[in-house]
């Protein structure tokens, strides 16, 4: 069992195609299949299944595929830190989130990281979900993400950084915007305006829904908050949405923002292949988006990262007003 031999087996499983391997690797599919082929005598076990629509993973296979990604990517951000070291380089960070975090979440720790470190190239890397966040890490397309926490992801480490209390976002001349709080059965009949896909953040709280017998259907679906936010206005539904989003909104007078007391915080934070494996930069920024956080004094926003706590002398940001 090679390197090698692992690099093409974990590519193979990405591409679900031998043929994607070699194109991508400029070799025959025969010199793929070879490499496939000694891991599986080695192991004494099918690996990867052919089809006519390409291959698939087996039982094992998934079992190696788990712990190969993992210290592949591990091994590449090593390296990767071994060249900047020897070159003297700052680097690169690439962050997979959406849009709608940057603004709302990420604005002040960007603008002091360039301050810090105007050599730096930051990279994001558009997601509008966790699994889309998850498969930018997969695919070594990003070095950090920020996602819901709340599901294990195999082979990847994540990190707690703030518990957002979720809240219903209406335009100022709903009935309920005079309510200073929601519960779920009040739900009942609104028009739920939803993001396009299924949110783990959604998935998290279904069962308090179902539990209590209530059901929301889509009468929109968008792609994100500020989207959302723009259908509120215009009085087409309301949206369930993190408090920290639906703060950025209220303060222009058009929508309300009310808590919704028996539906649970989410947590949202990191995730990386490994935190240990990252470079500094990454870690200053992480940690800058903490300090970010404990300055804003919103409701229902809790600060759970440890690296906010500190060192003594930490510099704090001045918050964008929201």
């Amino acid at each position: 069992m090679t390197l090698e031999d692992l690099r093409v087996f974990v590519a193979a499983c990405e591409a679900g195609s031998l043929s994607a391997v070699a194109r991508a690797a400029g070799c025959t599919q025969p010199a793929v299949a070879q490499h496939l082929a000694r891991l599986e005598r080695e192991l004494a076990s099918p690996l990867l299944e052919r089809t006519s629509r390409g291959v698939v993973v087996t039982p094992a296979g998934r079992i190696l595929y788990e712990a190969a990604s993992t210290s592949l990517g591990a091994l590449a951000l090593a390296l990767r830190e071994i060249e900047r070291e020897r070159r003297g380089e700052a680097g690169r960070l690439a962050i997979a989130t959406g849009g709608t975090t940057v603004r709302h979440v990420m604005s002040e720790a960007v603008t002091e990281l360039r301050r810090r470190h105007p050599e730096v190239a930051l990279h994001f890397e558009p997601a509008n979900s966790t699994p889309q966040c998850m498969d930018l890490l997969t695919r070594r397309a990003a070095d950090l993400a920020f996602v819901t926490i709340g599901e294990e992801a195999a082979g990847f480490e994540q990190r707690a950084a703030l518990e957002l209390a979720l809240v219903l976002l209406v335009r100022a001349d709903h009935a309920f915007a005079s309510r200073r709080r929601l519960r779920i059965r009040d739900l009942v009949g609104i028009r739920w305006i939803a993001l396009s896909q299924s949110t783990l953040s959604q998935r998290l709280t279904a069962p308090r829904f179902a539990e209590q017998g209530v059901t929301l259907f889509p009468a929109l679906r968008v792609d994100d908050h500020d989207t959302a936010h723009v259908f509120i206005e215009l009085g087409l539904g309301q949206a369930i949405m993190p408090c920290l989003h639906a703060a950025h909104f209220a303060p222009g007078g058009r929508v309300r923002a009310i808590p919704i007391a028996d539906l649970p915080p989410v947590q949202v934070g990191w995730a990386a292949r490994s935190f240990r494996l990252l470079p500094p930069v990454a870690h200053e920024f992480m940690t800058l988006v903490s300090q970010a956080a404990g300055a804003w004094h919103i409701r229902g926003v809790r600060v759970l990262a440890e690296s906010f706590r500190g060192k003594p002398g930490a510099a704090r940001i001045t918050p964008t007003p929201t």
